[in-house]
């Protein structure tokens, strides 16, 4: 990869970063939107969106449980059907063609949801307990998603939980970050396992500028609501890269 294009990417995935964790999000989404402008081959897309899911997500969960938002009872139901299935899904390598559909398809859901979220802050119901079926069934249905395109299923499972009032804003930040997190593990070891997955060499220079975006996006976030105007420009970014998707 060209020297110039690596730092932009870099630059841009530092940015990512910051606005996706203060959210509670690993940032994978932006990341996939980030490749796809910069002209990264499918095959390393996946591998390489979730290693820097892990790193950012990791942050955002060690940041928000320490703000004491974590609920272990909202978590856990929807993380231990969805790890099997994040495992699954990145053990399958779709084609090109369709692993570009399905990542658009994604990116622009993606992009809707963060413009939506550009005027959030506020609890949109009062919030109750998740049916423990229905949290598991989700679960399931989001693992296998992350696992196949490269998220944590996060940008799926926080609209969930704020539509329906299964949690208010924070606890919803604090219940994604680790669900990412365990998801984009599962994915990235299946793809090691099953020998799909690699990563090349520049991947550090990305890894080190999500965890400086990561680091400070969610110091922010778990402390006071993130800036909408980020989330709104990373939803135009997300909306480009998406319909590039299907271009190509």
């Amino acid at each position: 990869m060209a020297e110039l294009i690596l730092a932009l990417l870099a630059a841009g995935m530092l940015v990512a970063a910051f606005g996706y964790a203060s959210v509670g999000h690993g940032g994978a989404s932006a990341y996939l939107a980030a490749m796809a402008l910069a002209g990264v081959a499918p095959p390393q897309m996946r591998p390489i969106a979730l290693a820097l899911n892990i790193l950012v997500s990791a942050i955002a969960t060690y940041k928000f449980e320490r703000a004491g938002f974590f609920r272990w009872r909202l978590f856990w139901p929807f993380a231990a059907v969805s790890v099997p299935l994040a495992f699954l899904g990145g053990a399958i390598t779709l084609p090109g063609q369709a692993y570009r559909m399905l990542v658009g398809i994604v990116l622009i859901y993606a992009a809707w949801q963060l413009w939506r979220s550009g005027r959030a802050g506020e609890e949109m119901r009062e919030v109750r307990e998740p049916p423990l079926a229905l949290a598991m069934a989700i679960g399931a249905a989001l693992g296998l998603l992350a696992g196949l395109t490269g998220v944590g299923g996060g940008i799926f499972l926080s609209p969930l939980l704020l539509m329906l009032g299964w949690a208010g804003t924070k606890q919803t930040s604090a219940v994604s970050a680790p669900f990412i997190l365990v998801n984009s593990i599962a994915g990235l070891a299946a793809g090691f396992t099953m020998k799909s997955a690699s990563l090349p060499a520049y991947v550090w220079i990305l890894a080190a500028a999500v965890l400086v975006g990561g680091s400070l996006g969610a110091e922010y976030g778990s402390r006071r609501f993130a800036n909408p105007l980020v989330r709104r420009i990373l939803a135009v970014v997300l909306a480009l890269a998406g319909s590039k998707m299907f271009l190509v």
